[in-house]
């Protein structure tokens, strides 16, 4: 591991749990136990720092998700891994802060405008993803041919991201539990039949 991988796994979870205006260089520099020209010498300035670290969450939480569904056949298919994924989603990121795209995107709305690009272009990302597969399964006909497929996109990323916040919020994974079931019974149900 080279010392930018390693001030990444350190950081990234700060960051991820304290934000970008939370997190200081002195919880940098202690996390790591570099100084500050070291931290400085891998990364050219906080930003630079809290967008990388921001990919490195993602490439932990949400990039084996992206994978895992690439390899699967069907549009069906393709959103129950979504499901399943996220039904385990709480005890994967629990201990780094959350989800990633939701917490910067919260967070840097007003104050970080190229890391909450970074954000909303990972969410644009997982719309469009779930557009494709909708798509995809009406061409296919798996999905009835009448579905509005970016209202259903928009509605499935709305509650695993709603889902999401209300979980780390109440401590409770029930709440994803929840939201994945009712995206299985009722969203996939009402588009399938």
């Amino acid at each position: 591991m080279n010392t930018s991988e390693f001030i990444l796994d350190k950081i990234a979870p700060i960051f991820n749990k304290q934000g970008y205006i939370g997190t200081s260089l002195s919880d940098i520099t202690n996390a790591t136990g570099l100084t500050k020209g070291a931290i400085y010498c891998n990364f050219s300035n906080k930003e630079d720092l809290a967008l990388k670290a921001f990919q490195y969450n993602v490439n932990i939480a949400i990039i084996p998700l992206f994978k895992l569904v690439a390899t699967k056949e069907g549009a069906i298919n393709k959103l129950h891994t979504i499901t399943n994924y996220h039904r385990t989603y709480y005890d994967l990121v629990k201990d780094r802060g959350g989800c990633p795209m939701l917490r910067v995107s919260i967070d840097t709305k007003f104050v970080n405008p190229l890391l909450f690009k970074a954000a909303e272009k990972l969410s644009q990302k997982f719309i469009t993803g779930l557009t494709d597969i909708l798509s995809e399964g009406i061409s296919n006909n798996e999905i009835q041919p009448d579905t509005d497929v970016t209202k259903y996109a928009q509605l499935i990323l709305s509650m695993i991201e709603g889902s999401s916040l209300l979980s780390f919020t109440h401590n409770d994974e029930t709440y994803i539990t929840n939201a994945m079931d009712f995206i299985d019974d009722m969203i996939i149900k009402s588009i399938t039949e």
